[in-house]
């Protein structure tokens, strides 16, 4: 049966984005916003609103507490996490089981199971998947960390155990820049997820960055909905992202779908999640992780296969079976998305907070904005940069890349500045346009 109410725990974008689901779902929307997010669109959209705090992400959208109080208050059904904050944190997804709320996403032991990074490398190892070398638990300390890098090899690569989008993410060359590096990895996780813990891999030179969307439902069923090229990143933060990859043929992208259930089975996985997989010039993957949320990226993929992730969760975590068959999966044309970022790329990407004067968005066939900003909104310096994302689907990749050009060229955002005007140079560079491209593509465009 579905939920007649939903608390979205998250600010933003993605609260619009599921919000949206829900209504056309008939679905009632609680939003949640801070101190600092008073004027954001989510808190307009939604059928009703409550403040959990004030501006600092850990005594609001890092409160599990204030957030399961305002579900109960508001008597909702079920909480829908977004990503980041709290959305892959197996605390908060228990708190929600033992006050009778539904979490849309996978239950806390899962969230466990996929975060537990040394039974996940023995799972993998046990399925024949290849893992990057590297810790089989989170770091107790640094000295740890030199003694299993000593082993793997430099360079090696922090990441935090808790969540992704480049956050607590560090490379060491040698044993002081771990060193180094290690308090500060676990000190930006700490501020990011609510946890600092962190682990460590061999770092793997020139990869490619290609994910795998999968959906599970409660009764064992699963299929995936191709790859995601996530390549172009900047400090491990993605900025572009596209579906499919010009990377990726049939047959690989089989085998790489393959692989994504073969894992989500092993940890009895359910509902959406992406598999992450690096990818070397001659096609060897190797599994990074399970992001156990919906992504940033994920509209891309809903553009080639017409499918809706968001509702998908909901459906799933209403008890529903999947309808959706992997015969009936079948990709359309291609997507790029753009991350809109308030940074600054000729100081060095550094924020910029501030009062958006107006805007312009860009219209026209193919192409989708999301986004919770609008004319005279005070961008706060309190969170993470991306305050929208621009969308395309064509019929090709070239004819994607005409339309983001197109897109881009009519984008306009004064009072603050962002990341447009950079992706309009991505958009015109000649390797970008082949596809020739990895995860250090950015450092090196020329």
């Amino acid at each position: 049966m579905l939920f007649k109410k939903i608390l979205i725990a998250n600010r933003g974008e993605i609260a619009i984005r599921v919000i949206r689901a829900c209504r056309e779902m008939g679905i009632q929307t609680i939003a949640v916003f801070s101190d600092a997010d008073k004027d954001s669109l989510h808190v307009k959209y939604a059928d009703d609103a409550v403040n959990i705090g004030p501006a600092l992400s850990r005594k609001s959208y890092l409160s599990i507490d204030n957030i399961i109080d305002a579900a109960k208050k508001t008597k909702a059904d079920a909480i829908h996490p977004g990503y980041g904050f709290l959305s892959e944190n197996a605390n908060f997804a228990q708190a929600c089981f033992d006050n009778n709320i539904i979490f849309i996403g996978p239950c806390a032991q899962c969230i466990a199971r996929a975060g537990d990074k040394s039974a996940a490398r023995q799972t993998l190892t046990d399925l024949g998947i290849r893992v990057i070398p590297g810790s089989d638990d989170i770091l107790s300390s640094s000295d740890l960390a030199c003694d299993i890098a000593a082993k793997v090899g430099y360079p090696v690569i922090l990441k935090a155990a808790g969540g992704g989008g480049g956050r607590g993410m560090r490379i060491a060359n040698n044993k002081e820049e771990l060193v180094s590096a290690f308090s500060t990895a676990s000190g930006e996780a700490r501020v990011a997820f609510g946890n600092p813990d962190i682990y460590l891999e061999k770092y793997i030179e020139k990869p490619r960055h290609i994910e795998i969307q999968i959906l599970g439902d409660n009764f064992g069923n699963y299929i995936h909905l191709a790859e995601r090229e996530c390549s172009i990143q900047l400090r491990y933060q993605k900025l572009i992202e596209e579906s499919p990859s010009s990377f990726v043929d049939e047959k690989f992208r089989t085998k790489l779908g393959k692989a994504a259930i073969k894992i989500a089975k092993a940890i009895k996985y359910t509902n959406a999640g992406t598999m992450e997989f690096l990818v070397d010039k001659n096609k060897n993957f190797y599994f990074m992780e399970v992001n156990a949320r919906v992504q940033v990226e994920h509209p891309v993929t809903e553009l080639v296969t017409g499918v809706d992730i968001v509702q998908q969760q909901i459906l799933i975590a209403s008890g529903e079976k999947l309808k959706i068959k992997q015969e009936d999966i079948r990709l359309n044309g291609w997507s790029m998305e753009c991350r809109i970022n308030a940074t600054d790329p000729n100081d060095n990407f550094m924020p910029s907070p501030g009062l958006i004067e107006s805007i312009i968005f860009p219209g026209g066939p193919g192409i989708r904005i999301d986004t919770h900003i609008h004319d005279k909104y005070m961008v706060t310096p309190f969170y993470d940069s991306l305050i929208g994302k621009l969308i395309v689907w064509a019929q090709d990749r070239p004819a994607a890349i005409n339309r983001m050009r197109r897109a881009l060229a009519e984008f306009e955002i004064k009072g603050i500045e962002t990341t447009i005007g950079f992706y309009k140079k991505v958009f015109e560079n000649n390797g970008f346009q082949k596809g020739d491209i990895d995860t250090h593509f950015l450092e090196n465009m020329k």
